[in-house]
């Protein structure tokens, strides 16, 4: 079934928020990010107020490589799938979508893990693919430094098709149960996959049965011209970046013709870009809470991670003056999103200092602040001119504003009819208006058996 309200995406990375230096606020949670509670309580008010998903996402390194990071933004967090699966005790609706590398996790590992956590939540499992871009991540997997970006999509376009060839491995109707003849699965339907690729070579079948939703919802988050490939050649939904209305509506455009090229068709694929709410009684008020938490940012973080998204180090330049030349993107190994966005800061002819701030504060998505009704207004004109299928929803300070967006925004949307008052029934791709996927084996018989 079509879907025709728009999607509410959770996010955190940060577990105090999404402004880099929000663990300083006053307000901001201690040492009971490491506990379960914390998260029990996020997730339920997320699901009170019927928010579609959360998102946790991921790194497989802490932010070391430069003074400042171990010092001020070392950030340890609790691995997702492990979180994820205790969440999905406690809530009965809401998605659960976590990152996982495709350069440093294994096929079959990650084929598992999500499949298992599909059964566990009865079928709200989501993964997010990512190559990923720091040279920190490589240093833990035997490397020196990142793959080179292109061979990294390469190898994750057959990684994934591995992984979606696992979940097909074992047919709908594979499990008999079946106590008196003794067969615990029909053997005709459980399948050797023997994929033999350039990057891989996995036998199968795997040793849990297949997701209820054939294959857990594919996400994938980056809006380089690998990243866009990808995304349309396999993803389901995409968590975009861009910064207006219009830039949405141009990037829809090209996305579309890019899923034209795949066979597919605009419905088939949930654009997702991301903001940063901040609910206030007034945009006076809102902006002061972010003027706020700009205070928080040492210099010293701001530049180190400036350098980090630009390839350079920043940190003998003065902070006031302009950015260097920064590099190509075509022989860029880092997030190839990040460089561009970087780009086009610099061409506002904003100083290093400027820079890092906005950088410290957003990233790259935009900020909008304001009432819940001036913050319901843009969400809801971007949905209804097409530039938007939902939000990721990036809070600079948690729990806060995220129990205030849910309590105050979504019911204005609610009210007017562009975001539910209740889950749909079925699994996440079912709420997405999403198809479930068929089975490459299945299939296969089935054809098999019309050709004799």
């Amino acid at each position: 079934m079509a879907r025709n309200q728009l999607i509410l995406s959770a996010f955190f990375f940060n577990p105090q928020g999404d402004h880099r230096m929000s663990w300083r606020h006053p307000r901001a949670p201690g040492r009971e990010v490491l506990g379960f509670d914390y998260y029990r309580e996020l997730v339920q008010a997320a699901e009170r107020a019927r928010i579609d998903t959360i998102f946790v996402a991921d790194h497989v390194s802490i932010w070391d490589s430069v003074k400042s990071g171990v010092a001020h933004y070392a950030n340890a967090r609790l691995e997702p799938l492990t979180l994820l699966s205790a969440l999905a005790g406690v809530t009965k609706h809401i998605g659960l979508i976590t990152t996982a590398s495709s350069s440093y996790s294994e096929p079959y590992n990650v084929a598992r893990l999500f499949a298992s956590l599909d059964h566990i939540s009865g079928g709200r499992a989501s993964w997010n693919v990512v190559t990923s871009a720091m040279d920190e991540e490589a240093r833990n997997f035997g490397r020196d430094g990142n793959i080179e970006h292109a061979f990294r999509y390469q190898r994750a376009a057959e990684f994934l098709d591995i992984v979606k060839g696992l979940w097909d491995s074992w047919e709908d109707e594979a499990l008999l149960f079946d106590k008196e003849t003794g067969y615990f699965a029909d053997p005709d339907k459980v399948h050797v996959l023997d994929h033999r690729g350039a990057h891989f070579k996995v036998r199968g079948p795997l040793n849990v049965s297949r997701p209820p939703q054939g294959h857990p919802l594919i996400v994938q988050a980056g809006s380089s011209e690998d990243g866009k490939n990808f995304a349309t050649a396999h993803a389901d939904a995409h968590f975009a970046i861009y910064s207006t209305r219009e830039d949405g509506i141009r990037y829809r455009e090209d996305i579309n013709e890019r899923l034209a090229r795949h066979g597919r068709r605009p419905e088939s694929f949930k654009i997702l870009p991301g903001i940063l709410p901040i609910v206030a009684a007034s945009e006076a008020e809102a902006r002061d809470r972010q003027d706020y938490l700009q205070t928080l940012l040492p210099d010293r973080v701001g530049i180190d991670l400036l350098s980090s998204w630009s390839g350079i180090d920043l940190s003998a330049y003065p902070p006031d003056g302009p950015l260097p030349q920064l590099p190509d993107e075509s022989t860029f190994n880092g997030g190839r999103t990040s460089l561009n966005r970087v780009k086009q800061w610099a061409t506002q002819n904003l100083t290093l200092r400027e820079i890092a701030r906005k950088l410290a504060n957003s990233g790259s998505v935009p900020t909008v602040a304001g009432t819940p009704k001036q913050i319901a207004d843009q969400l809801q004109d971007w949905f209804e001119a097409g530039a938007a299928d939902g939000f990721n929803l990036m809070f600079p300070l948690l729990p806060e504003d995220w129990i205030n967006f849910a309590a105050e925004v979504v019911p204005e949307l609610q009210r007017r009819g562009v975001f539910p008052t209740e889950y749909a029934p079925g699994t996440l791709r079912d709420r997405f208006g999403l198809a479930r996927p068929a089975n490459r084996f299945a299939e296969q018989r089935a054809n098999q058996r019309a050709v004799s």
